[in-house]
């Protein structure tokens, strides 16, 4: 069948070119919408260990492994799992460790729990894994539960989007990382960073660790999941210092939360707070909103996380201040 030829047959007065647009089109209004998270279940009671445990069990009844749990404040449980076949996604990518975790999270708002959970398609596309990951959501929806996706507000996102995602003009893509610090070799690098976790610099917390083996670039990849706890109440860095200002609306986004550091071959990075922020708060408004959650409002967070993730890799946080 000959679309175009039909199409000016129904509209013969339409220009070639708008025809042309039509065709373009249409694909892209086909296109599925992604999200970040999926919320599964919203239960009655403010008793977050019950549900906690059941997550954990389910789970792990889907073949899942949890590599890590962390309460960043009050209210919130975030559960890190993995499994083989993610892990084998995220070797097969290019920086792929970002993507070889997933993570749910219980949280406590307005009388309810909310069970949610990171999209494994919005993420593997955010971090350009060379997997959709279709097959682990269908199978997340059915062990955890599914309500809605959320996260994005009035904004359509496609996985295309997705992979060439930047929140703005002169932003952060994903291919943009810190570079915190550098070393002689991988194994110096990770040492590095689990020395100072260990210490708990920059207030720190080590939420879990994955060494992953080499990417689709030959470069082995070791990635932590990183609770930053804010060394005093005005440090901006901090996870309850930004979830404060800007995870208002319900369900919450908590489980944005923990940061990753990558050992990528003999270097240390992190993605940059504009983008990492960005993917899980595309919405989230420059300057003004009716709750008063802004990317204005945590202006000073994306340097704070820079230079607390620089002090656990070990890095030189006034280099950083210069190559800005």
């Amino acid at each position: 069948m000959n679309i175009s030829n039909n199409l000016a047959r129904l509209h013969p007065s339409l220009p070639a070119l708008v025809l042309m647009m039509l065709l373009t089109l249409a694909p892209l209004q086909a296109a599925e919408n992604v999200k970040p998270f999926i919320l599964a279940a919203s239960l009655a009671g403010d008793d977050i260990a019950p549900v906690v445990a059941s997550t954990r069990a389910k789970l792990g009844s889907a073949g899942f492994q949890i590599v890590g749990q962390y309460a960043p404040y009050p209210g919130a449980e975030i559960i890190v799992f993995t499994r083989a076949d993610l892990r084998k996604a995220a070797i097969r990518s290019e920086r792929g460790g970002y993507g070889a975790t997933l993570r749910a999270a219980i949280t406590a708002n307005q009388g309810m729990l909310e069970l949610a959970y990171t999209n494994p398609v919005y993420w593997a596309n955010a971090y350009r894994m060379s997997d959709n990951l279709d097959t682990i959501a269908a199978e997340l929806k059915t062990a955890l539960g599914f309500q809605q996706s959320f996260g994005t507000g009035e904004n359509s996102y496609s996985s295309d989007d997705m992979r060439d995602y930047h929140y703005t003009f002169m932003m952060e893509y994903f291919d943009d990382p810190s570079i915190l610090a550098w070393y002689d070799n991988h194994q110096q690098a990770v040492q590095a960073v689990e020395e100072n976790l260990a210490q708990q610099v920059s207030a720190s917390e080590k939420v879990y660790q994955l060494d992953l083996g080499k990417d689709s670039k030959g470069q082995s990849m070791t990635v932590f999941g990183v609770g930053l706890g804010g060394e005093n109440d005005d440090d901006c860095s901090s996870d309850a210092y930004i979830m404060g200002k800007i995870d208002k609306s319900s369900p919450r986004h908590t489980a944005h939360l923990p940061y990753e550091i990558l050992v990528y071959g003999n270097q240390v990075e992190a993605l940059y707070g504009r983008f990492r922020i960005a993917i899980s708060w595309p919405h989230l408004p420059m300057m003004a909103s009716e709750t008063g959650a802004t990317f204005l409002s945590i202006m000073c967070a994306p340097g704070a996380i820079e230079n607390s993730l620089t002090r656990i890799a070990g890095g030189d946080t006034d280099k950083q201040a210069t190559d800005k």
